[in-house]
């Protein structure tokens, strides 16, 4: 496990109040086995983070692109706000190096599982709020999107994958695609929800979200990608 101190360097921002970036990356499976631990987990950092990331990029989005419809910036900011962008994030600021884990957590490969690396970014997110303050947590937030931002700046917009994916089905199936939720999972203020898309019996996709709305355009997402790949 590397010392916070890298991190700190890396990112720039020194915490006045050391623990709390030690709270962001403390995984529930570690606090579980240590309960006398000076720690608690990062849930309640990831629920303040996943928040404070949503209007961050809400906002960023609204006053950047003032040419874009409704649709069209809901579909982005999902783009940016789901697990798999934000893992990705994690992942080149090296987050999975600093993670406190159970041993059953660590054995499992839980340094490189997805929704670690997700939940520990927004929980990173929530303490920098806390330690300094929204103006720089805003600024954080924006300097690990900017590459994706540029992008959509550059004309490359999220796709509307229900959308596509409704006009695909319709053009060569005759039929529309329907969602069913399979799962919510985890506390009620940070549910991970789990939802298939689906042509009559066949299930076209499976994807996941922290809103059900995000993981129906997941689902779509992979299922009109596998489709037009085929």
């Amino acid at each position: 496990m590397k010392n916070l101190q890298n991190l700190q360097q890396s990112i720039g921002i020194t915490f006045r109040d050391i623990n709390l970036l030690r709270q962001a990356f403390a995984h529930s499976s570690y606090t579980n086995e240590i309960p006398d631990s000076y720690l608690s987990d990062n849930e309640r950092l990831e629920f303040l983070g996943d928040a404070l990331l949503s209007f961050v990029v809400a906002d960023n989005l609204f006053h950047r692109f003032p040419y874009l419809a409704e649709g069209q910036l809901t579909e982005i900011r999902i783009s940016l706000v789901r697990q798999e962008t934000l893992a990705q994030l994690a992942i080149a600021l090296d987050l999975g190096a600093y993670l406190y884990l159970g041993k059953g957590e660590e054995s499992t490969g839980g340094r490189q599982r997805q929704t670690n690396l997700a939940d520990a970014l927004e929980a990173l997110i929530g303490a920098i709020f806390l330690d300094q303050g929204l103006p720089i947590a805003r600024d954080f937030i924006l300097a690990q999107l900017d590459g994706y931002l540029q992008k959509i700046e550059a004309g490359e917009t999220g796709k509307n994958y229900k959308a596509l994916l409704q006009e695909f089905t319709q053009a060569k199936y005759k039929q529309l695609p329907t969602y069913q939720l399979l799962e919510a999972l985890g506390p009620a203020h940070s549910k991970d929800f789990t939802t298939e898309v689906r042509l009559e019996d066949t299930v076209l996709g499976i994807g996941s979200g922290k809103t059900k709305r995000a993981a129906e355009v997941e689902a779509a997402r992979i299922a009109w990608e596998k489709l037009t790949a085929s």
